[in-house]
């Protein structure tokens, strides 16, 4: 399996540096990574790093609750399409999910998606929060409102992308629908386990040791891969 074209390479860290942001995105080019995830402060930079090659540039949208007003996540999204980013992973509002508030929680998805002219849209649904009944009711509302990818976490709630969960996703989306494993997911075996379960993206900070690591394996077994 190539796993690399599965990887969103992220460092989404609070401290993140303008250096930490250059090396993301060097070794995004060099491994032919799908794309990197990047704070909006960053977009404009991670643009500029990857101008002529063919790593997308993504960024988050009401990061981490959720909780943000549509009116904020909007102008949010749009400002960071106008710095170069060509995907959007946007949190949904967990509240108005709670408050079973469902025609809020879609409307305010289909602003994003009309605010960002057709450019990628990942809806966050923070999966360690929910029920499987929202679980499932969250993929409805991504079926019903056409974005690109439902993902599981944002990384900072209080777990990430289970198996199940995955599985949950792809036994009630429609075809279009793809899947975003995102959140603790520690090894290439992980990541894996994801891809069986369904999912065509792996958001992860640790993609670099999963290739260390790899290329470690191979050697010991005496074999250089190229």
């Amino acid at each position: 399996m190539e796993l690399n074209s599965y990887i969103d390479h992220t460092n989404l860290k609070p401290t993140a540096t303008m250096r930490d942001i250059e090396k993301l995105c060097d070794e995004a080019k060099k491994y032919h990574f799908a794309s990197v995830c990047v704070h909006p402060y960053y977009v404009s930079l991670a643009h500029e790093l990857l101008k002529g090659s063919n790593v997308e540039v993504g960024t988050v949208v009401g990061f981490p609750l959720g909780a943000n007003t549509t009116e904020t996540k909007a102008f949010e999204a749009i400002n960071a399409i106008e710095a170069g980013a060509t995907e959007i992973d946007m949190v949904i509002n967990l509240s108005a999910l709670k408050n079973k508030d469902y025609d809020y929680v879609k409307e305010e998805i289909e602003e994003i998606r009309d605010s960002i002219d057709g450019h990628v849209l990942k809806v966050i649904i923070e999966t360690c929060y929910l029920t499987e009944e929202e679980i499932v009711k969250m993929t409805e509302i991504c079926n019903e409102t056409f974005v690109n990818f439902i993902k599981t976490s944002t990384g900072f709630g209080i777990s990430g992308a289970k198996v199940e969960d995955i599985e949950l996703i792809r036994n009630h989306k429609n075809e279009v629908l793809e899947i975003k494993a995102s959140g603790g997911i520690r090894n290439v075996e992980e990541a894996e386990a994801m891809i069986d379960a369904g999912a065509t993206r792996i958001g992860t900070s640790s993609a670099l040791e999963w290739i260390n690591h790899h290329h470690e394996h191979h050697l010991e077994n005496g074999k250089e891969e190229k």
